[in-house]
């Protein structure tokens, strides 16, 4: 499968809520309450085409970033001029972050619940290849 990026920066191909298996998605909704707190997400509701689809199901329906960018009428936050905005900050991490928040987590279950969200590194490689300044994520970094 090819590289599915999200509008702001996860990687959609990488997420277990694209996955027509509901026992899949079971367990990625089990992980997102145990590693994010997450609550609202069903083995149902969390199916998910990925947000660049227009017409298809999305996990996360009161997302900010979405609407944003389609109105700006961009790929994805990398290539907007307000980047790093509010509606994007709570969204940046970075595999680092996520462990460092989270403690030690187990391979298997980084690779289900959580890789797909490591997205300050392709925003600034996006950035970067664009020629833009990194907008100040960098000093978000810890």
């Amino acid at each position: 499968m090819s590289e599915m990026l999200a509008r702001c920066g996860y990687r959609c191909d990488l997420c277990a809520a694209r996955s027509p298996d509901p026992s899949i998605r079971q367990r990625l909704v089990d992980g997102w309450r145990k590693f994010y707190g997450h609550t609202r997400y069903t083995v149902d509701n969390v199916q998910c085409d990925g947000c660049q689809c227009d017409n298809g199901r999305l996990a996360d329906i009161n997302c900010q970033v979405r609407p944003c960018v389609i109105e700006k009428g961009i790929p994805n936050c990398a290539h907007c001029d307000d980047f790093v905005c509010d509606k994007l900050k709570p969204l940046l991490t970075s595999r680092e972050r996520q462990l460092k928040r989270m403690g030690h987590v187990a391979e298997e279950d980084y690779d289900l619940c959580c890789r797909q969200f490591d997205s300050i590194p392709r925003l600034l490689k996006i950035r970067e290849e664009l020629g833009l300044s990194d907008g100040g994520l960098i000093a978000l970094m810890p």
